[in-house]
C-alpha cells in the first residue's frame, strides 16, 4: 500500500496570502536569501545555461536569474526530466508537506552534475513567537492549537538531500536577529511575506478572547532587550546538492589508501596493544 504524507498545508489559504504580497513591501527575509544565494552562485566555478527558479513568489523571485524558468512550488512541480543545469527552491520549501518529494522531483528534472540549492527558513524561526502564543493560550483555554508553522531543524534538513539522492549534500545556516518597537509591527512583516497561519490543522474559529493581548505582554516580559525593542530570531537554512555524476569525487574504499596516514603527518605511529587491562573498582 501506498502512504501518502499527511497535508501540512491549506493551499488555497497558502495562496491567499501569497496573492497579497507585493514585491515593493517589506521582505527583509527574502532580501537576505536573495543576497545569500548570490554569494553562493558566484562560488560555485561554473556557468549553468538552463537555470529553474522554483518559488511561491513569483512576483519576488521572477527576477532573481536572468532567462531562468520560473515553476510555482505546487505539490507535482511543473518540470521536465533532465532538462536544466542548476534548479534553485527558494523560500517556499518550509510550506511544503512532502519536502522529499519536492527534491526528488528537483533532481530528476537535473541533469547529471547539476546543482540544487535550496533556501527556507528553518531551526529556531519565530521560536520566541512561538513561546508566548502558546503559553499565553495555555493560560487562557487549557489547550494549544497550531499557529505557526514548524520549523526543520539543520541535521534533519541535511538529511532529507540524501533521502533524495543528492550527492556531495550540505546544509548549513544563517541567522538574523529582528528588533521591533511591538508586536504589532511584527505580525505586519509576516503579512507583507505572505507567511500567515495557512496550516492544514489550524484553528478555523475567532482566537480566544484577550490571546494576543496576553501574548504581547509575555513577549515584552521574556524578550526584550536593554532597549525595551522585542527581539525575533530568524534561521535561514540553505541546502546544497548536487545530481550524481560518474565525474565527481568518491570516497575510496577501505584499504585502499597508498600511503599511511603518520607518513602523510610526518609522526610516529604508536599501535595499541592486542589486549588493555581494565583495573580493578577500589
Amino acid at each position: 500500500m501506498t502512504m501518502t504524507p499527511a497535508e501540512l498545508t491549506d493551499r488555497p489559504a497558502l495562496q491567499r496570502n501569497r496573492a497579497r504580497v507585493r514585491a515593493s513591501g517589506d521582505l527583509f527575509l527574502h532580501a537576505l536569501a536573495r543576497d545569500e544565494l548570490h554569494l553562493r552562485l558566484n562560488e560555485v566555478n561554473r556557468r549553468f545555461t538552463a537555470p529553474a527558479v522554483i518559488c511561491g513568489l513569483p512576483q519576488v523571485w521572477g527576477d532573481f536569474l536572468p532567462a531562468a524558468r520560473v515553476i510555482v512550488d505546487e505539490p507535482v512541480l511543473d518540470l521536465e526530466q533532465g532538462a536544466h543545469d542548476l534548479i534553485l527552491h527558494a523560500m517556499a520549501l518550509h510550506w511544503a508537506s512532502d519536502p522529499v518529494g519536492q527534491m526528488v522531483q528537483a533532481r530528476r528534472a537535473l541533469r547529471p552534475d547539476g546543482l540544487f540549492l535550496a533556501v527556507m527558513p528553518g531551526g529556531q524561526t519565530l521560536a520566541e513567537l512561538r513561546a508566548a502564543l502558546a503559553q499565553a493560550e495555555s493560560e487562557i483555554t487549557g489547550g494549544l492549537s497550531p499557529r505557526i508553522l514548524p520549523m526543520g531543524e539543520l541535521r534533519d534538513m541535511g538529511g532529507l538531500l540524501q533521502r533524495a539522492g543528492f550527492a556531495l549534500p550540505v546544509a548549513d545556516v544563517t541567522s538574523q536577529r529582528v528588533a521591533y518597537r511591538q508586536i504589532d509591527s511584527l505580525y505586519r512583516d509576516l503579512r507583507a511575506m505572505g507567511e500567515q497561519n495557512a496550516l492544514a490543522s489550524r484553528r478555523r474559529s475567532f482566537a480566544p478572547r484577550g490571546l494576543f493581548r496576553r501574548a504581547a505582554e509575555l513577549y515584552a516580559a521574556h524578550f526584550s532587550d536593554s532597549a525595551g525593542h522585542l527581539t525575533a530570531r530568524f534561521d535561514l537554512i540553505f541546502l546544497t546538492g548536487w545530481a550524481p555524476a560518474e565525474s565527481q569525487p568518491r570516497p575510496l574504499r577501505p584499504g585502499s589508501a597508498k600511503m599511511r596516514l603518520a607518513d602523510a603527518l610526518g609522526t610516529e605511529e604508536n599501535p595499541l596493544p592486542d589486549t588493555v587491562k581494565i583495573p580493578d573498582k577500589d
